[in-house]
């Protein structure tokens, strides 16, 4: 709709993103200014480091949460970075979710992690807006979790504007990266071997997937991946690829066909890591920053 906020899929990458500068941070710190520049008031994001078990799904509502430690990142990164939990958010979202059929409830104990902080940084470094993180589901099933973007897609709507994100990684399996750079040099962008070719087959699958589909399609395209035969070598367990789900969801309704994303930025890290940056859609009568 031509109303309808953006949404953003991240893959946000190792612990070394928040510390190092990138195109990706170059391009999170860009789309940050532009929400700003747009009047964003909310910020709705699900990361992958946060799954409930059961059926349910659960909205963060701790009125104080601390941020879980970053490895390999120097703490003034982020030690005195101010987090900013949306409480009425959160009602909302949970009732939204209900609304949908979904067993959803408040965690009010949960405290932050970097798959969701370390984005917040980079976009808005000079202050977090109001934000309510999403949960996961354990059972990671795709169709759940578009379920869940559709559930919260009418925030894209609202007359206070409201940013959906997701944050997870286009390729992103822990077991394939090469981590002797990084552990050795603090050097995440060492690249001694190009990326294996199955897990470059799969990036351009997942960029295919994002920028040939709009609408419905596209939830049909990201959901479909999960099926192709090198996907576990791209993402070993599913944590990651959920977030795209999630933002295929909020993103992919009837009305936003011919809306396509645009892939914005990328980095490899630890020479198999694809770090993509997507966005679907524009702010309405968009303040573009450059």
């Amino acid at each position: 709709m031509a109303n309808s906020t953006p949404v953003h899929f991240f893959s946000h990458g190792s612990t070394m993103m928040l510390g190092e500068e990138s195109a990706s941070a170059t391009y999170w710190k860009k789309c940050g200014d532009e929400a700003l520049a747009n009047g964003v008031k909310h910020v709705v994001i699900m990361g992958a480091h946060w799954a409930t078990v059961g059926d349910e799904i659960e909205v963060a509502a701790n009125p104080n949460p601390v941020k879980s430690p970053v490895a390999y990142v120097h703490p003034s990164k982020y030690v005195d970075y101010k987090l900013n939990p949306d409480l009425p958010m959160a009602d909302r979202c949970v009732d939204l979710l209900k609304a949908s059929g979904l067993r959803a409830k408040k965690n009010v104990n949960f405290d932050w992690i970097h798959d969701t902080y370390l984005i917040l940084i980079r976009m808005f470094p000079d202050g977090c807006p109001p934000t309510t993180i999403i949960s996961m589901n354990a059972r990671y099933d795709p169709h759940y979790h578009v379920k869940v973007g559709d559930a919260l897609s009418s925030l894209r709507d609202e007359i206070e504007k409201v940013l959906l994100i997701g944050t997870g990684g286009a390729v992103h399996n822990l077991y394939r990266n090469q981590w002797s750079q990084m552990l050795l040099y603090r050097d995440n962008f060492a690249m001694e071997h190009p990326p294996e070719a199955t897990l470059m087959d799969f990036r351009q699958e997942f960029e295919d997937a994002m920028t040939k589909n709009s609408g419905p399609s596209l939830r049909r395209a990201i959901t479909m991946l999960m099926k192709l035969p090198n996907y576990r070598d791209a993402h070993a367990t599913d944590d990651h690829f959920m977030a795209a789900c999630f933002v295929a969801g909020a993103a992919g309704r009837k009305e936003d066909e011919g809306i396509r994303a645009v892939l914005g930025a990328e980095d490899w890290e630890l020479q198999n890591m694809c770090n993509s940056q997507f966005t679907i859609g524009s702010w309405n009568g968009s303040i573009t920053v450059m």
